[in-house]
């Protein structure tokens, strides 16, 4: 007879901290949509302070499954999942609620959750063959994706200074039927890093 709920009894310590990762990127998003019905900024600060705590647990989740030597694919899938959430989709909704809201801007975002969600996919595929035989992978093929996290503080430094919505840093563009922030271009680029086969970073 099949126990009820025997796959959350199933998961390792490490697990738990992989949660909290994602329960820390949900929570950031509901911030940045509290913010933008009552306007109130301390709702985006905590959104945004959410993201480096994703982080911290997001690294302990790595090496408490390699102190009790229980890594698994299961471990890694929910990793991925995760960090789709807390530094992928979190940090476009807080850029959203900062004001980034024009058409081209949403386009951008959009592509920068796109590249996050493919470079995950990409690294649990070639994990295998990137560790060389061994149990640790030796590099990331592109930049990770919780380097989304110096987005985060960016924005966190333009919300401190009251630089939201038409006082966002760089102002705005119109191009064609859509508006375009320029501060928006820096999550253009971080995309296109995540998903870059020729930028190699050794991982620690």
């Amino acid at each position: 007879m099949s126990r009820h709920f025997s796959m959350i009894r199933d998961f390792q310590l490490a697990d738990w901290f992989t949660l909290a990762n994602a329960i820390c990127g949900t929570a950031a998003i509901f911030a940045a949509m509290r913010f933008l019905q009552e306007g109130g900024v301390r709702d985006l600060m905590i959104g945004m302070a959410l993201i480096p705590l994703a982080f911290i647990f997001d690294a302990l989740d790595g090496r408490v499954a390699r102190w009790r030597q229980q890594s698994s694919v299961l471990g890694r899938e929910l990793d991925s999942l995760a960090d789709v959430i807390s530094f992928g989709v979190a940090p476009a909704a807080l850029a959203y609620a900062c004001g980034m809201q024009g058409g081209w801007d949403a386009a951008v975002l959009a592509y920068f959750v796109a590249c996050g969600v493919s470079r995950l996919a990409r690294y649990n595929v070639t994990a295998e063959s990137l560790a060389g035989g061994g149990d640790k992978v030796k590099y990331f093929e592109g930049t990770p994706i919780p380097t989304s996290l110096v987005l985060v503080i960016v924005l966190a430094v333009a919300a401190n200074g009251g630089h939201l919505g038409p006082k966002l840093w760089l102002g705005q563009l119109q191009l064609g039927p859509w508006q375009l922030h320029p501060l928006v271009l820096m999550y253009l680029v971080s995309g296109t890093l995540m998903v870059s086969k020729t930028l190699r970073i050794p991982k620690p």
